[in-house]
């Protein structure tokens, strides 16, 4: 199930960038992939596509960065379901 949630995390950032090619550890930030405003559309793509809500220490940019970052935030929420 992780390894599914991932792959679909990779391909809507991939979908939303660029690129063709990322690492799921690759900074999308950093690299200048994305804007700061991208997090707001993983927040609805998160909620939306894994049935769970982003709220108060979940909204941290830092859990956004990257593939791998979203993955463990979802897989976080999943688990307390």
């Amino acid at each position: 199930m992780g390894a599914d949630n991932k792959a679909r995390i990779r391909e809507f950032v991939l979908d939303n960038i660029a690129e063709t090619e990322l690492a799921d550890s690759d900074d999308i930030f950093e690299r200048g992939l994305v804007r700061s405003m991208f997090v707001m559309q993983l927040v609805v793509f998160v909620e939306q596509e894994f049935g769970v809500q982003v709220t108060g220490d979940d909204l941290q940019f830092d859990h956004f960065r990257s593939v791998d970052r979203v993955d463990e935030l979802v897989a976080r929420k999943l688990a307390a379901v």
